[in-house]
């Protein structure tokens, strides 16, 4: 017998009640608006000052007098590598760009999980775990006095410093002269049993010189060896800095092409922090601004990096998170992981089991690195966050297929301005890394697909790529052993 009237219109209004309740409860998604600008098609020429043959102003300001013991800062400009493409279009170079990050993060993930993994700061047969090639960031110093220009790989994923030296048994081509020692005032050879070089985990002696021999070997094979040896740096506007431990490379095969050599930025005891730690800290901090400044002419913004107390300046405490450190493999920059947020909610299936540090094997962990550009998480970490990000970005249109490492694209053709769910990043000792949406959602072509700059990872190993922290000004207090994500720092 069917219900009286009466009884079906107050379920009815119950249920519409109860579904009322329900949305009133739930949390709106946080949003934000994205300036949905595709890839130009054109080809384009962007020679970047570092590039140029002129330097007779870049290290001119103060270079005939000794360091100067007040000076308490060194800072630098650095440009991304893309900054010297000729005759290429936006979407050839992501597509290099994204090749080279693949290689890069797999030997990433060879170094930190070996288990023949070093303590030293040089080591052989890994080291940093860079690919051929992988430079992405690069800066101008002087070597030597009178300086000799020499465009260097910044990385802190390396804590060598070393570049390409007169006489060359065996160089490759790169921007500019090569360094002669023999021409240098301030160039000083080490000796076999001096403490430098003892530091070096794969080194040598020439007994007949009594000379001290490095070499550097890379995951992918390639090699750079030669005497160590000391000398002073020469940075922008004078700034000088004596006896740096370099690699003086005369036989050097299949690395950085173009740069003269590398300025290694890791945790290791021979990292160029490390070795000005006396007189500056061991404390640096960069800015990476975003892809299109360097090719916009009206900007005003520039990539840095800053060494000493200016370093740390106006950083407050409560953006740090602490350092954690891997007894396998003591380059690389860890942090824990603790959480990440979408549309101002946690993503329940990021746990910290899939991104916590196994001290015993030197696997898991997560690195905040400057040369990869793609942030990559374990495997389930990612997925969820993947998933979370879809299920808040459900009015936006999916693109089929994916792009390269990306598996969630979108279609945002013939749109000025998307509104885009939030995305943060939570660090232990509570400090927060809310992302612009540029830093996760990018442009992969001309045509407005645009792509979750996330990617999974079964390396063992979770990297925080540059995509991701441009923007924010990175501070690496190896003082304090913190690091820190200073938003709109550049």
């Amino acid at each position: 017998m069917a219900p009286p009237p009466l009884l079906s219109l107050s379920a009815l209004l119950l249920l519409l009640l109860a579904a009322s309740a329900s949305n009133a409860t739930a949390k709106p998604v946080q949003t934000q608006s994205l300036l949905a600008t595709p890839l130009s098609p054109e080809r384009y020429s962007a020679p970047s000052e570092l590039a140029s043959d002129d330097d007779k102003d870049l290290f001119a300001d103060n270079l005939a007098a000794a360091e100067d013991a007040a000076a308490s800062t060194v800072r630098f400009s650095v440009v991304h590598r893309d900054d010297f493409a000729v005759d290429a279009t936006a979407a050839e170079l992501l597509a290099h760009r994204l090749e080279r990050d693949g290689k890069r993060a797999s030997r990433i993930s060879a170094a930190a999980g070996a288990a023949n993994a070093t303590r030293g700061g040089v080591s052989a047969p890994v080291v940093s775990g860079l690919a051929q090639g992988s430079g992405e960031y690069f800066t101008k110093i002087g070597v030597g006095t009178p300086a000799t220009p020499a465009l260097m790989v910044l990385d802190t994923g390396s804590d060598v410093v070393w570049l390409q030296c007169a006489p060359c048994r065996r160089c490759y081509d790169q921007s500019g002269p090569v360094f002669d020692p023999r021409r240098s005032k301030s160039y000083g050879a080490l000796d076999c049993a001096a403490p430098l070089c003892r530091r070096l985990d794969s080194s040598g002696c020439d007994l007949r010189r009594r000379a001290c021999i490095y070499q550097v070997a890379y995951g992918d094979g390639s090699v750079t060896a030669g005497d160590f040896a000391t000398e002073t740096l020469t940075f922008a506007g004078g700034a000088r800095v004596a006896r740096v431990a370099v690699g003086c490379g005369h036989d050097n095969e299949g690395l950085f092409v173009a740069a003269a050599g590398l300025l290694g930025l890791g945790r290791g005891s021979l990292s160029f922090p490390a070795q000005i730690s006396r007189r500056y800290g061991r404390s640096f901090s960069y800015c990476l601004v975003d892809r299109t400044s360097s090719a916009n002419p009206t900007s005003s913004r520039a990539s840095t990096v800053t060494f000493g107390s200016a370093a740390l300046a106006s950083t407050l405490a409560s953006s740090f998170t602490p350092m954690v450190k891997n007894p396998r493999m003591e380059t690389f920059y860890y942090v824990q992981l603790a959480g990440i947020s979408v549309g101002g909610a946690r993503v329940p299936g990021v746990a910290n089991s899939d991104l916590r540090l196994d001290p015993s094997s030197g696997r898991g962990g997560v690195i905040v690195d400057s040369g990869t550009s793609v942030t990559r998480l374990a495997r389930p970490a990612y997925s969820a966050l993947r998933d979370a990000f879809r299920a808040a970005a459900a009015g936006l249109r999916l693109s089929p297929g994916g792009f390269s490492l990306f598996d969630t694209c979108y279609d945002l053709s013939g749109r000025k301005v998307v509104k885009v769910p939030t995305v943060s990043m939570h660090f232990a000792g509570g400090a927060e890394a809310s992302l612009p949406p540029e830093n996760y959602l990018i442009p992969v072509d001309s045509k407005g697909t645009f792509c979750f700059a996330f990617a999974g990872t079964d390396g063992g190993v979770s990297i925080i790529g540059n995509i991701q922290q441009q923007g924010f000004r990175v501070v690496f207090d190896g003082d304090g052993q913190r690091v820190a994500f200073v938003p709109k720092g550049c």
